[in-house]
């Protein structure tokens, strides 16, 4: 076949691709397929030649240009059939594996994907791609989208399971996060004290579950997440908050972008701000069920930390602390910061702290963009308790989700995370990315408090 025969074949599929609906999934089913075998007749990405890396990336690139015009013709008729109608709530791990098996060549299949966890990241052939395709186009949709919002909103089917003994005894203790309540307060305690607490998928999925189980149990008025003491050589006995995503696990290929980078946001974070939705409540009432939240900062919030931080509407820190961002060290995008840091410390620091790594020290005037109070070591638990106490109550929860609703609209949020995740995993497999965490993975750990630590 002759590249004009290529080229003519592929214009007639972009043609097909955006007809009736059925056509279309059969033509993107080819196409996958076709690629598919392409890349399978190659070498491991890892062991190519420069001819064979350039014939896979062209066949993979066509193959996405379909994707996407499939999905810009189709993305309302494909969420329908998948959600029987927005009937069902599919969490977006759990919308993905349904469109692998409905729409054949759309995204990636669970069994591709397990081949691909055992990778390290950088030996990857960049699969979850298709999935970041995917899901912008669902998002970007006026009626998909705020669908699945409202699906990551609702309680997991483990908080579910452990809700009973909770609400029984007052506490959880998950793998990573320990939970306990004493009176109307829910102390979410982060807990991976050999990593100082960074991020990996587990870490998502116990914060999502103790979220949860916070916001269901209706003796709970406040909750509170703080860092426990670390056993990391460096830190042991001392408090920390967070190292932000575990960039050993992201350089081994352990981080995902359905159960990881998009639940993150898309879940608890999203629940700390929204609430978690029941369906308990009068349908002319609100349906979610709002809690007050407070986070206290010791050591550092770094990365993933620092993020969480712009979700909570009370954050303590101690004197000695600081808050950093280092996308631009990293090369990911840091979660929605880009979204909501702007407001918080306006445009000129929000870029100096994304695009250039600036640190905000707790002792420095703009960290009080950040925070809300700071206090030396002596002080820090009694200022705890005195927030703890002040924010009890319900009298101001109407006013908690007014200024929410007003700083931060669904729409605005569901249009950022639209394109946050298509970027974010085109991020996940540049080059540039894979040699930095492969570097920060193999340096040895930090020499003081003020050096960015990861697990």
């Amino acid at each position: 076949m002759t590249p004009s025969d290529v080229a003519a074949e592929h214009a007639e599929e972009l043609r097909a691709v955006r007809t009736e609906l059925d056509r279309a999934r059969t033509v993107v089913a080819g196409a996958g397929k076709r690629t598919d075998d392409l890349l399978e007749s190659l070498p491991a990405p890892g062991h190519r030649s420069w001819m064979q890396r350039a014939t896979a990336l062209a066949a993979i690139d066509a193959t996405r240009v379909l994707r996407a015009a499939f999905l810009d013709a189709h993305a309302e008729a494909v969420y329908d059939e998948l959600t029987a109608g927005r009937t069902h709530h599919l969490r977006v791990t759990e919308l993905a594996r349904a469109a692998a098996a409905a729409f054949p060549g759309l995204v990636p299949t669970e069994e591709q994907l397990t081949a691909e966890r055992s990778l390290p990241q950088a030996h990857k052939e960049g699969r979850e791609i298709d999935q970041g395709i995917f899901f912008q186009h669902v998002l970007r949709s006026p009626q998909a989208g705020p669908h699945l919002l409202d699906a990551m909103l609702r309680p997991t089917s483990r908080a579910l399971a452990l809700l009973p003994a909770f609400r029984e005894t007052g506490r959880a203790d998950l793998a990573s996060v320990r939970l306990e309540r004493t009176g109307a307060v829910a102390r979410l305690t982060l807990c991976r004290d050999d990593s100082l607490n960074a991020e990996d998928n587990q870490q998502v999925d116990d914060m999502e579950t103790a979220v949860d189980l916070t916001l269901l149990d209706p003796v709970v008025e406040v909750g509170l997440v703080r860092g426990g003491e670390m056993t990391h050589p460096r830190y042991r006995g001392r408090r920390v908050f967070s190292a932000g995503v575990n960039l050993k696990t992201l350089h081994g290929g352990g981080i995902s972008l359905t159960d990881f980078l998009l639940r993150r946001e898309l879940g608890y974070i999203s629940k700390l701000i929204r609430g978690v939705r029941t369906d308990v409540a009068p349908a002319w009432r609100s349906s979610t069920v709002e809690k007050h939240w407070i986070a206290v900062v010791d050591g550092f919030a770094i990365g993933g930390g620092c993020q969480l931080l712009l979700a909570f509407d009370h954050v303590i820190a101690a004197a000695d602390s600081y808050l950093s961002l280092p996308a631009a060290q990293e090369g990911i995008i840091p979660g929605a910061s880009n979204f909501r840091l702007t407001r918080a410390v306006g445009p000129r620091t929000a870029r100096q702290i994304i695009l250039e790594g600036r640190r905000i020290f707790a002792s420095e005037p703009d960290a009080r963009l950040l925070v809300d109070e700071v206090h030396d070591h002596p002080a820090l638990d009694i200022a705890v308790e005195r927030a703890v106490e002040r924010l009890q109550g319900s009298a101001v929860l109407a006013n908690r989700r007014m200024l929410n609703l007003a700083e931060e609209s669904p729409d605005a949020f569901r249009t950022y995370m639209a394109e946050f995740a298509l970027q974010q995993s085109l991020r996940l497999y540049s080059s540039d990315v894979i040699d930095k965490v492969g570097r920060f993975a193999a340096a040895p750990p930090p020499a003081a408090a003020g050096t960015d630590a990861r697990g």
